[in-house]
């Protein structure tokens, strides 16, 4: 009870937040303080987002396709090379700190080159999440498997079982948590991956749709698009919390 009242007042403090940031935003724009042009007001972008509903429906299908598809090639493929890596280690030694340089090239510079490469098509949003999603996978399952307790795997050893059994009864329960704390990361980049893609070239999606209304400095617009992208951001990972929760029992308790 007491944790549930903590969780209702943190909720509170929050909301008061946002509706005071809210309130200092109209107030700044209804002042004049800033142009609206440059900072429309709340109101001037509640109404752009309900007029332009339709089109950003649509054009948020065609980025969550990316982004899914991206996203679930992206967790396979980091949580396999973990499992070869965690498996073999002196793969590990070699190819761990390649992963981590991949992570170090900016991702506005490698969106050019795939689009160059892959056309304007769905090709290389996909590519581009992929390899903005599986670094933070392949890390958490990493720390996951190799945080497991060693008395409890060399028990298993004892008992005669091989490495299939304890990969599957202690290390992969073990590295469970971090996986979800990953896929939370993956989630917000592969949305994120998507639109910056679709800025340097595309036929539909979120954000090709910011790159014309920017053309058009319909700002309003432009921050009904960056708020649509958060609100989707933040379902997704509200959802990787449930889903974390029905596959994690022993933690809710």
């Amino acid at each position: 009870m007491k944790r549930k009242s903590q969780s209702i007042t943190s909720k509170l403090w929050s909301c008061s937040a946002v509706i005071g940031l809210l309130i200092l935003w109209q107030g700044i724009s209804s002042f004049g303080l800033v142009d609206r042009f440059l900072l429309p007001s709340p109101v001037s972008v509640g109404r752009a987002f309900v007029t332009e509903f339709p089109v950003l429906a649509v054009n948020s299908g065609i980025t969550l396709a990316e982004a899914f598809t991206g996203l679930f090639l992206g967790v396979a493929t980091g949580f396999v090379i973990a499992v070869i890596m965690d498996h073999f280690e002196g793969l590990y030694k070699a190819f761990y700190p390649l992963i981590v340089l991949t992570q170090t090239v900016p991702t506005v510079a490698i969106a050019p080159l795939l689009v160059l490469w892959f056309g304007y098509g769905m090709a290389p949003k996909v590519i581009l999440i992929v390899l903005t999603t599986f670094f933070p996978i392949t890390v958490g399952m990493l720390t996951g498997f190799k945080s497991v307790n060693p008395d409890a795997v060399n028990l298993l050893k004892s008992m005669g079982a091989g490495s299939i059994k304890i990969f599957r009864y202690i290390k992969l329960p073990g590295a469970m948590g971090q996986f979800f704390a990953s896929l939370r990361i993956s989630v917000s980049y592969a949305v994120v991956g998507a639109v910056i893609s679709e800025w340097l070239g595309g036929f539909g999606g979120l954000g090709v749709y910011m790159t014309r209304v920017k053309k058009s400095f319909a700002f309003d617009k432009m921050f009904a698009v960056i708020f649509l992208i958060s609100a989707i951001s933040l379902l997704l990972m509200k959802g990787v919390d449930v889903l974390s929760k029905k596959c994690m029992p022993w933690d809710n308790q």
